[in-house]
């Protein structure tokens, strides 16, 4: 972990402003993602447009913190492309990342199992029944609305899937580790990594407490493979992989879940 950033001298005049931007991650990110959820969902049982208008407000977000980062990273003299993760992977995953990478691809596969045989119809079953409201289960019901139906949502939600991989890498794992790590005086490893988990954790707190518990595992794995490897290129297909499994819910599936968005 030598080439990242061991003080915030590294950072320059750009030092306020990474901290800044790395606080709104941990801090505003959640908050806004939230707001923004929530109107979402209450939209979607009156305005047929309301995933694909939601789709393009997550990319505009994540695209506009990725340039902001970009440009705040440029402004920093000593921080170069490689205190970033912008370079190929210098070393090979060590053992204790290269199993939890393995256990997430596990979880994958028998998700997506458990999507083809019809687990997400139960779960909206369950929602509909009567006195389940649909706060009940935050995770489970923001994971449902966010799942595209028609050709045009799929094609849309493509693109959030890829621009998720790379925008909340580069924001969570090379751009906030560069800042936590030059303003901690390069800690070791494992701080960095819970540091990563958690700050991924929160900015899904619209998911609920499961939901922040889930990603949080799944951000320290990301951070695992980053700080491993030097370099953005697994996490980033790693990450949007796992966001773009979406698109392989069966067709039968979808009409049920139609029916029972709020």
């Amino acid at each position: 972990m030598d080439w990242l950033p061991s003080s915030l001298d590294a950072w320059g005049p750009a030092a306020l402003a990474a901290i800044l931007l790395a606080g709104y991650l941990v801090v505003g990110e959640p908050l806004a993602g939230y707001v923004l959820h929530r109107r979402f969902e209450g939209r979607l049982s009156r305005d047929p447009a309301a995933r694909r208008s939601f789709y393009r407000r997550l990319l505009i977000l994540e695209w506009g913190l990725t340039i902001i980062a970009a440009i705040v990273w440029a402004a920093a003299p000593g921080v170069d492309l490689a205190a970033v993760g912008l370079a190929w992977p210098t070393a090979w995953p060590g053992p204790v990342t290269a199993v939890a990478v393995v256990a997430v691809l596990v979880f994958l596969l028998f998700s997506l199992r458990a999507m083809a045989s019809g687990a997400l119809r139960t779960a909206t079953e369950q929602l509909r029944r009567p006195g389940d409201g649909r706060h009940a289960d935050p995770g489970v019901h923001s994971t449902l609305a966010l799942l595209p139906r028609t050709p045009g949502e799929r094609r849309l939600f493509s693109v959030v899937g890829l621009t998720a991989g790379i925008c909340e890498e580069w924001l969570y794992r090379a751009f906030f580790l560069a800042v936590m790590s030059a303003l901690l005086g390069s800690p070791p490893e494992p701080i960095l990594v819970l540091l990563a988990a958690a700050a991924f954790g929160l900015a899904h707190a619209y998911q609920g407490v499961a939901g922040i518990v889930t990603t949080a595992v799944l951000g320290g794995v990301l951070a695992l493979l980053y700080l491993d490897t030097g370099s953005l290129l697994l996490p980033v297909l790693l990450h949007a992989a796992i966001d773009l499994r979406f698109l392989l819910v069966p067709a039968s599936v979808l009409p049920a879940l139609t029916r029972a968005a709020p």
